[in-house]
């Protein structure tokens, strides 16, 4: 299932436990209506994956329609997860308290952090 527009690219893929949703480009008042028909036309699984890394908008009507889904998957025993938010998404995020309300894997950043390498010091200092 896909839906595309200019400003909205959002591509639904279903496995057996799992519901994964890419969003992609903006979501405000023009194309909240074409994300929130791809949220609600998912089918019912244990976990419902909104992955969105290519997300560089989120409106007020978007945090809306999060929240509104986060309430359904929930009320059919399900969970909403939030997976690598761009960094304008992710702060639109905590500045709305939606991090408080729905669980977020910044998988980007954990994968970049994975590939650092590690340096050992020890910065012993003895007192006189």
């Amino acid at each position: 299932m896909e839906e595309h527009s200019d400003r909205l690219d959002v591509q639904v893929s279903v496995g057996d436990q799992m519901v994964l949703v890419r969003v992609a480009g903006e979501v405000d008042i023009a194309t909240v209506a074409a994300f929130r028909s791809a949220l609600w036309s998912a089918p019912a699984r244990p976990v419902l994956q909104l992955e969105m890394s290519g997300l560089r908008l989120l409106s007020a009507a978007g945090v809306r329609t999060l929240l509104a889904a986060h309430l359904r998957v929930r009320a059919c025993g399900g969970e909403l997860v939030l997976v690598d938010p761009s960094p304008v998404v992710a702060r639109v995020l905590r500045v709305s308290g939606l991090h408080r309300v729905m669980p977020i894997l910044e998988l980007t950043s954990s994968i970049e952090a994975a590939r650092r390498p590690v340096v050992a010091t020890t910065d012993l200092q003895l007192a006189a």
